[in-house]
C-alpha cells in the first residue's frame, strides 16, 4: 500500500489525529504551570529579540517523547530542537509556544502548533490555546474547535468585499520596510485592523470571526498548522504571490477566494 492510499484509510487518519491530541495535551500540562510564573527568558537571536523559555523547550521535548513512543518512524521539525529524520514519509512540524513574546508578557493568546505533512504539504493541524482552553483542528475531513462553549464547526466567513473585512497581523512593523508597506496598503482598504494575536489570529479566521491575516518573516513551524486548519474551514493560505507558503516567508490567509484575490492584487506592488 502506498503512503497516499494509507491516508485514505479512516483508521490511519484517526491514529494521526489521536497522536496530535496526545501531544497537545502533554504540551498544555508542562506549559501552564510555568505561565505567569515569572519565568526567565533568553534571547536566541544574533540581532534583535527572539525569546525562548524553559516552557518552550519542555513542551517540545514532551511532544517529541510522545512521537518517539507512538510514531517513531515519522520525521520531526521543531522550532527548538530542529530536524529528526524519519522513514515513513511523514513529518510532524512543532511550534511549542507560538507567541513567546506574549507568553513572557502574560498575555493569553499564545498557542501550541502541531501539524503533520508529507511531500505535498500539511495534511492536518492543531492550533491549541492552553490558557483559554480552546483547541482548533483541521484536516482529514475535520474542521472543528472545542472550548468553554463546547464543540463548534469551523467555517470561514463569506464576506467578499475588502472594504468590510477585518485584517490581523502580529506586529505593526510586520517585517521589512517593504513588507510593512505591503501590509498597510492592504489594511488601508479594510474596515478594521488588529494586532498582536500570534497564531490565534489564524484560529479566529478559521472560526469565521476575522477575514484576513497577513504576515512576513515566518518559518515552516509558524504556518503549517494554520494552513491545515484554515483550508479545512474553507479558507486559503498562500504566499504574497499566490504560491505555496508551506516553508514560511510571507503569508496571506484569507477567508475565501474573492478576498484573497483582492489582497493579492494590492500585494503585487510589493
Amino acid at each position: 500500500m502506498t503512503l497516499s492510499n494509507i491516508f485514505l484509510t479512516p483508521d490511519y487518519q484517526s491514529e494521526l489525529r489521536a497522536c496530535a491530541h496526545v501531544m497537545a495535551d502533554a504540551a498544555r500540562d508542562v506549559i501552564l504551570p510555568l505561565f505567569r510564573s515569572g519565568l526567565a527568558s533568553e534571547n536566541k537571536a544574533a540581532a534583535g529579540f527572539d525569546p525562548v523559555t524553559k516552557a518552550d523547550r519542555a513542551a517540545e521535548q514532551v511532544m517529541r517523547a510522545v512521537l518517539a513512543d507512538l510514531r517513531p518512524a515519522d520525521g520531526i521539525l521543531g522550532e527548538e530542537f530542529g530536524i529528526r529524520d524519519g522513514t515513513s514519509g511523514l513529518q510532524w512540524v512543532l511550534d511549542p509556544i507560538d507567541g513567546t513574546r506574549g507568553f513572557i508578557s502574560g498575555t493569553p493568546t499564545w498557542g501550541v502548533l502541531i501539524s503533520v505533512r508529507d511531500a505535498r504539504g500539511p495534511l492536518y493541524g492543531i492550533i491549541d490555546q492552553p490558557y483559554i482552553g480552546e483547541r482548533f483542528e483541521g484536516g482529514f475531513g475535520c474542521a472543528e474547535m472545542v472550548g468553554p462553549l463546547g464543540m463548534r464547526a469551523l467555517k470561514t466567513t463569506t464576506k467578499t468585499e475588502l472594504a468590510i473585512a477585518t485584517i490581523l497581523t502580529t506586529f505593526p512593523e510586520v517585517g521589512t520596510q517593504q513588507d510593512g508597506a505591503g501590509f498597510h496598503a492592504v489594511a488601508d482598504g479594510c474596515k478594521l485592523t488588529r494586532y498582536g494575536m500570534d497564531c490565534y489570529s489564524y484560529a479566529l479566521l478559521a472560526a469565521g470571526h476575522v477575514d484576513l491575516v497577513l504576515e512576513a518573516g515566518l518559518s515552516a513551524y509558524d504556518i503549517q498548522a494554520p494552513i491545515a486548519v484554515i483550508e479545512a474551514a474553507g479558507g486559503i493560505v498562500t504566499d504574497w504571490r499566490g504560491g505555496p507558503v508551506h516553508d514560511g516567508g510571507r503569508a496571506l490567509a484569507a477567508a475565501n477566494v474573492a478576498l484573497h484575490a483582492q489582497a493579492l492584487e494590492i500585494l503585487a506592488k510589493y
